[in-house]
Parts: structure tokens; sequence; C-alpha cells
């Protein structure tokens, strides 16, 4: 056997143990998941909240402006002064990731939460196992001792 054909053996090992596969599925998952965060909140959560102030709140484009290129008669947006070479403070994205983060937790602490509430009535369920036979010999003295007390 070669060296290459062990490596491939122990590596094919490796990929397919257990934990290996359930971290791909979650990594997976995971990122389908982000993607529903994300459009929760820019298509739910932010809509909301422009309604209840009052106006058209765009986080993703609030900024401050740190520095700017001499001459520059560009535009204002975040993007064009990014590509100018401009020091941008994005406060305005960072603030959307964050409501991205926090949305994320709170759905993952309920499913978390659901998933053991679940997992606890199907254990309730469950019969109780049965008692493992006496062996022969237990019961041989046992029945030993019950005729003795006769």
């Amino acid at each position: 056997m070669s060296k290459a054909t062990g490596i491939i053996k122990d590596f094919r090992a490796f990929a397919v143990r257990g934990n290996m596969v359930d971290l791909a599925v979650g990594v997976i998952i995971g990122a389908a998941f982000s993607k529903i965060v994300d459009s929760l909140v820019k298509d739910v959560v932010m809509p909301i909240l422009n309604f209840l102030v009052g106006g058209k709140v765009d986080f993703s484009n609030k900024f401050w402006i740190l520095s700017e290129p001499a001459n520059y008669t560009g535009s204002r947006t975040y993007a064009a002064l990014s590509e100018a070479g401009a020091t941008v403070l994005a406060w305005g994205q960072f603030l959307t990731i964050m409501i991205n983060f926090i949305l994320l937790a709170f759905i993952i602490f309920w499913m978390v939460k659901l998933v053991n509430k679940a997992r606890s009535s199907i254990e309730a369920e469950k019969p109780a196992p049965e008692p493992a036979p006496t062996p022969a010999d237990v019961a041989l003295l046992t029945e030993i001792r019950d005729l003795l007390k006769k």
C-alpha cells in the first residue's frame, strides 16, 4: 500500500465521520438561515421601523465622512465616497448588522427552546424500560430462602 493510498483512506474516514458531516450540514443550513434573517431585517423590520419613525430611514447608507479626497465633487453616497478613497465611518451598516445579529440570536434561542421542549415530550412518552431478568442462580437462591422461611 502506497503512502498516498493510506492518506486517502485516512482522509475518507475523517470526512465521513459523523461529526464532520453534522458540521457541514450545520454550516450549509446556517448560510441559508442567514439569508432568511437578512431578508427579515431588510423586508420586514426596517419597513416597520421606517413607518414608526415616520419617514424613509435607510441605516445602510448612514455614515460620517472622516476625510474626503481633495477636490472631490462626486456623489455623497457611501459607495461613491469609498470608491473615491474617502475615509468613511459606516455606522449605519454596523447598526444593520447588529440588528441582524440580535434577530438571529433571538430566533435561534426560540428554536433551541422548542427543540428542547419537543425532545422532553418525546422522552416523556417513552415507556419505562423493562427490568432485566433475574439471573438463574439468584432466582434459585430466592426460592431456597422462601422455602426455608416456611
